[in-house]
């Protein structure tokens, strides 16, 4: 009887060490999955700006419409025909910082390249 109450406490011991350990890996997870999210958001917003760009309209504005609310405000870049919208992930947990990811996108009429 003594070594079954042993081995439970061994038990308990061990799933509280590991306990901590899945938390911090599920939110490490979770906040890549954010940072991703991100990067194809900003991805998606710079082609469309690309477009606009291309036909002669503000791409400012049109990256602007393609970003989710979440990630806005965003640095826009514009030069010529190449697009780089920078945004800020947000962070999951509170008074972790937000981090920049950017994306970049250029339609390229004569094919060099």
């Amino acid at each position: 009887m003594r070594r079954i109450a042993s081995q439970r406490a061994q038990a308990s011991a061990e799933l509280l060490a590991i306990v901590p350990l899945f938390l911090v890996s599920a939110v490490a997870l979770a906040q890549a999955l954010v940072a991703g999210w991100a990067l194809l958001s900003a991805g998606e917003a710079a082609r469309s700006a690309a477009r606009i760009a291309h036909v002669g309209g503000d791409a400012k504005e049109a990256a602007g419409e393609a970003l989710p609310a979440a990630l806005e405000p965003a640095e826009v870049e514009v030069d010529g025909a190449e697009v780089r919208i920078e945004v800020q992930a947000p962070a999951l947990l509170p008074g972790v910082p937000e981090f920049p990811v950017a994306a970049s996108a250029a339609l390229d009429p004569e094919g060099g390249g």
